[in-house]
């Protein structure tokens, strides 16, 4: 996220200033982040683009190559970052996180504690969560990807709300000083169930405890360790389906005397595909009883099971 006036606040700066970090899209599955500098160029298949026309203009801008071909400069959402981030490990999608931040309770002000930090997606999106007045304290083992972490976390800008630390979660549980101040806990470890006493010591009363793991071994041995301090015990998986919606040319004249079946089952495309010598951009040639017609269907590449998500609630003792 781009750096603000108020140091405590999460939110986008109207404008571009040299060394603004923004997302350069060129389409939904091509993008990149940049870092403004003056005197630099982006260089990429549609052109040239010089830094030096972004700065001044605003977030969601479109701008020209030397090529005449465009590309957008977008601000780095918690949603964009996820997608172009640097994978040191395994990350969580949107999916995953917006379930995530909603089952957790995640709102401003509120204190959260998160092991292991792994690339930073997840952290991100807490951190605008919590933002203004809250705080996220992330622990990982792996020193580097722990000051990996900090890195990506000074570029978008969130590093007053997200504080990052080497520590064995399983082994040392967390820092004593946390204890009973935490409104949320999250785990992401291969043992999850050696953590769960620590995270219930940090959780305040009804306090919120969330587990991902990718094997469902790994949920049955945490729901029995949750059993002791924990009620309102629920795991979920959580599974994306997007569609492609387009419109495309039918030769309705080849349909005479087909089934209404048939025809909603069985709509191909009569025209056919041309490549533009200048830029491989495909045409389509319509024939006299084409019509167009808006089809939708499930995308080719849809994202499958990525992990459980198990949710459990501090027991109140009082």
């Amino acid at each position: 996220m781009l750096p603000t006036e108020s140091k405590k606040a999460v939110s986008f700066k109207r404008y571009i200033e040299d060394g603004d970090l923004v997302i350069v899209y060129e389409r939904h599955d091509v993008m990149k982040p940049v870092v403004v500098s003056e005197g630099d160029v982006l260089q990429n298949r549609f052109g040239v683009y010089k830094h030096s026309d972004w700065i001044g203009k605003p977030l969601g801008t479109k701008v020209f190559s030397n090529k005449g071909k465009f590309v957008y400069l977008l601000a780095p959402t918690p949603e964009l970052w996820t997608l172009v981030l640097s994978h040191r490990t395994q990350i969580l999608y949107i999916a995953d996180i917006s379930f995530v931040v909603m089952y957790l309770e995640v709102v401003p002000g509120c204190i959260v504690l998160e092991s292991g930090t792994g690339s930073g997606s997840l952290s991100t999106s807490f951190a605008r969560a919590v933002a203004p007045t809250g705080h996220v304290y992330s622990f990982d083992f792996h020193e580097q990807r722990a000051a990996s972490a900090r890195e990506d976390f000074e570029k978008t800008g969130i590093s007053n709300l997200v504080t990052v630390e080497v520590r064995d979660i399983q082994g040392q549980g967390f820092p004593e000083k946390l204890s009973g101040l935490a409104d949320s806990v999250f785990l992401d470890l291969p043992q999850p169930w050696l953590a769960v006493p620590s995270a219930a010591k940090m959780l305040k009363e009804d306090g919120v405890l969330c587990s991902f793991s990718p094997c469902i071994e790994q949920v049955q041995r945490t729901c029995e360790v949750l059993r002791s301090d924990f009620i309102e015990i629920r795991t979920f998986e959580v599974l994306l389906r997007t569609y492609e919606v387009k419109e495309v040319k039918v030769d309705t004249g080849n349909m005479i005397g087909e089934s209404h079946d048939d025809y909603n089952g069985g709509l191909r495309p009569c025209k056919r595909k041309h490549r533009s010598k200048e830029d491989g951009a495909v045409s389509l040639d319509s024939s006299s009883n084409a019509t167009s017609v808006v089809m939708a269907r499930p995308c080719s590449e849809a994202r499958g099971h990525t992990g459980y998500l198990t949710f459990a609630r501090l027991q109140c003792l009082s």
